[in-house]
């Protein structure tokens, strides 16, 4: 879906929430989503980078969005349940979910892996993308259709040395997608993931220091897919997992 043009009204009178949505790839599909009509519900565990990005889409002249401050790493299942109350209140549905938050944590041999970063980066990228989706889905159903993506990872599809938890974490996240698209098979809502690719993010920055960031494609570069994913010309795409590059 490299070369996908979206329709200037693709996203009209959606309303999407967005994980990780202060900064990198989470921030833009946020300001592109609502460049194409989404309101968008910007989640992130830093305050001054969510005010920052619905600043840009505010002036922007593109639908307001709101802000729901959370760490996914210490969020329980209650803040999850309160917070799709509190979406439901506001909106009535929910048009689209884009799990996109991810914690990278030390790269290294296996016989190195630490027990406490081994559980944060699982709580954030597995058991917390569990919960907020569990507790989105009754309100997903209400929308006349629903898009959930996962972001996956080249090392989530085949492993490679030294990338221990986070590779792990994103072999899971595909699972989880794979189970749940089989679930929502032949209902309103359809599951998908994405490998976002080498971007130009902090992220990959931590993970290549010694690479120079500018001969990556930014995360603005990458967004045709995200379009087409969340948007009703995938409506009858299930269960796939689709490279951004």
């Amino acid at each position: 879906m490299l070369d996908y043009r979206a329709g200037k009204d693709l996203l009209i009178n959606k309303t999407i929430l967005v994980t990780g949505a202060g900064d990198g790839i989470g921030k833009a599909a946020a300001i592109e989503f609502a460049k194409f009509g989404a309101t968008v519900i910007l989640l992130g565990k830093t305050v001054k980078k969510l005010e920052n990005v619905y600043d840009i889409i505010v002036n922007a002249g593109y639908p307001t969005p709101a802000i729901v401050p959370l760490d996914l790493k210490g969020a329980t299942e209650q803040h999850y349940k309160d917070m799709a109350d509190t979406i439901a209140e506001q909106f009535g549905h929910l048009d689209g979910l884009l799990h996109n938050a991810s914690q990278l944590g030390a790269l290294g041999p296996f016989e190195h892996i630490d027990l406490t970063s081994l559980e944060d980066i699982m709580k954030v990228n597995v058991t917390a993308q569990v919960l907020l989706t569990k507790a989105l889905l009754p309100i997903m159903r209400k929308a006349p259709s629903g898009s959930i993506i996962f972001t996956s990872s080249g090392v989530g599809r085949q492993g490679k040395a030294y990338w221990g938890p986070y590779a792990f974490s994103k072999f899971a996240t595909e699972g989880m997608m794979q189970v749940l698209a089989h679930e929502c098979d032949g209902t309103s809502i359809r599951v998908n993931s994405i490998n976002p690719g080498a971007t130009r993010t902090e992220m990959r920055a931590k993970a290549y220091p010694g690479e120079d960031p500018m001969s990556l494609k930014a995360a603005e570069d990458i967004m045709p897919t995200y379009l087409f994913l969340m948007g009703e010309d995938s409506v009858n795409t299930n269960g796939a997992q689709l490279n951004a590059q």
